[in-house]
């Protein structure tokens, strides 16, 4: 997470440290909820999943369950960039996590009733496919991805921004006195 900039105190909220076994031997990876009660997991040299489904959150804004607005993600670490990005701890609109452009289906029927659907899809043929999938489906899907156009995706945008940032950060320098040794 910390590679990828993610903010930490935001993953925690989402995440949890799942440890498993496979062949006898033990491993632990990030672990992101889906919403057939499995995980998204990832580590250096894994990725893969207890079982494959979309994750919902209802927003802060969907307090009587309107369906207003939906943003759509095509992975966590997306969705946690985002958050990062805005400096936020929760989305005000509702969220779906496609966890693998294979669950679109899923969500096609779920984002059927929200007036405006935001859509934060990798900049790659497949993610361009699934935005028109979806438009074809809704009439209001605002593609975001022209916001990250020169970047795979949003978490490759949120690295490369906090990198800038970390350069121009000025840097101070402690200038210390010369020292006299231990006093008694």
């Amino acid at each position: 997470l910390s590679e990828r900039k993610i903010s930490l105190d935001i993953a925690k909220q989402y995440c949890s440290e799942i440890h498993y076994s496979t062949n006898g031997k033990s491993f632990f990876a990030i672990g992101f909820p889906n919403d057939s009660k499995g995980w998204i997991l990832r580590s250096e040299p894994f990725k893969g999943c207890t079982s494959m489904d979309v994750t919902t959150y209802n927003g802060a804004n969907n307090t009587n369950n309107t369906k207003e607005s939906c943003l759509v993600f095509e992975g966590f670490t997306d969705f946690l960039s985002y958050l990062t990005l805005r400096n936020i701890h929760s989305s005000q609109e509702d969220v779906i996590v496609l966890n693998s452009l294979s669950n679109l289906p899923k969500a096609i029927d779920k984002l059927k009733d929200y007036k405006e659907i935001h859509t934060y899809l990798d900049n790659d043929n497949p993610g361009k496919r699934a935005t028109l999938t979806i438009k074809q489906s809704h009439p209001a899907v605002i593609d975001q991805s022209a916001k990250y156009a020169d970047y795979k995706d949003l978490n490759e945008y949120l690295v490369s921004t906090k990198q800038i940032q970390e350069k121009e950060k000025p840097k101070i320098e402690v200038k210390r006195k010369p020292s006299k040794g231990f006093r008694p």
